[in-house]
């Protein structure tokens, strides 16, 4: 079993991101600084994928193309939480949890959980000797990982010019991609993962396949966890008796880009099915009295 944990580089990873986020939470701990979560965990993707690289030594061009997918998208992402964080101030995620060892120490194991586990298709690449040719599958991995970088950035770039805005001081986004989906960086980047693990398939063999429970976890933890209900919840508590906003949230989908006339008119088995319109996302939001 060592020698598997060893050729896949699951137990150097595993090491690295537990030995990375420990650093962090204990910063965290003990100066009440948690301005560096969001930066912890994106760069955190770009040390596994540059380490099992100089590990393996000997590069093919899909390890080599898939590593720069997760650095650059990396990159991106602490540069751009970093700064949103500096820009706003506090996390309110850990507003309970700041005087809460147990909860802060919870968040951290998790987010070590969920960068060692996204991770595992680039992980088992770099680790193999096998080299396939190019094929039409890393194409279309690529190609959705281009669209779903895309997707997210330009997102998250006109969700903060939004906010940063006077005159929309206690107003939601629902300008750009926001007038097509709920949360439109989120559907970005569940897709580029996706198309890691697409263009990752030519490599795979065997019990090597396992690794897509990392798009899967991603998947499951921003439909379910910790991304479009917390969000949701917040949302619904800020603006749930605005009519404005109920109507921008019955015609927009939360997650799949769509026109909101198109969305508006979708059967709700549908939307439930095939959009992820879940009535969890709705539990929150006050109840509309009939006018009568």
């Amino acid at each position: 079993m060592g020698t598997v944990i060893d050729s896949h580089f699951l137990g150097l990873t595993a090491i690295i991101t537990v030995g990375y986020q420990l650093l962090f939470f204990i910063i965290t701990a003990l100066l009440k600084f948690d301005k560096v979560t969001d930066f912890a965990g994106s760069t955190n993707f770009i040390i596994l994928a540059i380490l099992t690289l100089v590990v393996k030594g000997s590069w093919h061009f899909r390890q080599i193309i898939l590593s720069l997918l997760v650095i650059v998208w990396g990159l991106r992402l602490a540069l751009f939480l970093l700064m949103r964080i500096l820009q706003w101030g506090e996390d309110r995620r850990f507003d309970e949890m700041r005087g809460n060892l147990g909860k802060l120490a919870i968040f951290w194991i998790f987010q070590a959980v969920w960068v060692w586990t996204v991770s595992l298709p680039v992980t088992v690449v770099n680790a193999s000797d096998r080299k396939p040719s190019l094929e039409a599958v890393d194409v279309i991995g690529w190609i959705m990982w281009s669209i779903g970088f895309s997707i997210e950035a330009a997102a998250d770039q006109q969700k903060l010019t939004f906010k940063n805005m006077s005159e929309n001081r206690g107003k939601w986004c629902n300008v750009g991609l926001w007038k097509y989906t709920r949360h439109p960086n989120y559907f970005g980047e569940i897709l580029l993962w996706w198309g890691i693990f697409v263009a990752s398939t030519p490599a795979l063999e065997g019990a090597e396949w396992l690794v897509i429970i990392g798009p899967i976890f991603l998947t499951m933890l921003l439909l379910f966890v910790s991304g479009i209900p917390l969000l949701e919840e917040s949302a619904d508590k800020k603006y749930g008796n605005v009519d404005a906003y109920r109507l921008y949230k019955r015609k927009t989908s939360p997650l799949v880009p769509l026109p909101q006339v198109v969305y508006g008119n979708l059967p709700s088995w549908f939307k439930t099915i095939f959009l992820f319109e879940f009535p969890l996302y709705s539990r929150h939001l006050p109840q509309e009295t009939p006018n009568w």
